[in-house]
């Protein structure tokens, strides 16, 4: 799968899990299940213990999954999870080298930024997405609007406390895609290894976006926004 399948896939799912539990083995479960749970994609985080190993497992055992690192913090940990098979890399800051790592390897990469001249460097830098991050804290779905007003151009992941309340709203506001920790992997659940109930968050989710991109391009208020939710509900 190349570059530009990863960031369709991306696009069509509008969904990437971040994947960020105390061990390898339950970072696989997690990945494994949200997988069964109709959502292709996982970000391991690089705080997993031995997240890289992770990453490779998961590439050799899941060829169906598109397996990307999160939180890379320099270009040696990005080399590593690229050679282990990532198919992409995400940052929690905007780190330049990584960015520059990723278009020489033509490896998909969405750095994190928060200010419009964070976002507006990170996507001059030849990102594919840009992650903003922690989006719940700025503004949420209003911030993301507000972005998406003078940068249309720019295809933005909304990241940092989207949940089942918030997801809707922030497709709504412009955002190509959602990325999604505890409120589709809780903690609780992957330590109790819960398959069916992070199956059934993988659905909604998936519904979240599927009705909330019904609703693009309509005059977006509180009404739309809860209207596309409660859709979504009804069918997950």
């Amino acid at each position: 799968m190349n570059r530009k399948d990863v960031c369709a896939q991306i696009q069509a799912s509008g969904i990437i899990p971040s994947v960020r539990v105390p061990s390898a083995e339950d970072a696989r479960f997690a990945a494994e299940t949200i997988s069964q749970g109709g959502i292709p994609i996982v970000e391991i985080a690089m705080t997993v213990p031995g997240a890289v190993r992770v990453i490779s497992d998961l590439v050799k055992n899941a060829p169906n999954m598109i397996v990307g690192a999160g939180g890379v913090m320099d270009a040696e940990t990005a080399r590593r999870c690229f050679d282990a098979g990532a198919k992409f890399l995400t940052t929690d800051g905007l780190i330049l080298e990584i960015v520059e790592y990723a278009l020489k390897e033509d490896i998909v990469v969405f750095p994190g930024a928060l200010t419009p001249t964070e976002v507006i460097a990170a996507w001059r830098a030849g990102s594919d997405f840009v992650k903003v991050v922690p989006c719940a804290a700025v503004g949420g779905e209003n911030y993301i609007r507000a972005l998406k007003t003078p940068l249309p151009q720019i295809p933005l992941i909304a990241a940092g406390g989207v949940n089942q309340q918030t997801a809707c709203g922030y497709i709504l506001a412009g955002a190509a895609a959602i990325g999604v920790g505890e409120a589709l992997i809780p903690w609780e659940a992957v330590a109790l290894r819960q398959s069916n109930r992070i199956r059934e968050l993988a659905r909604r989710f998936l519904n979240f976006v599927k009705f909330a991109r019904r609703g693009t391009g309509m005059k977006v208020d509180e009404v739309v926004v809860k209207r596309a939710t409660v859709l979504a509900w009804k069918e997950a």
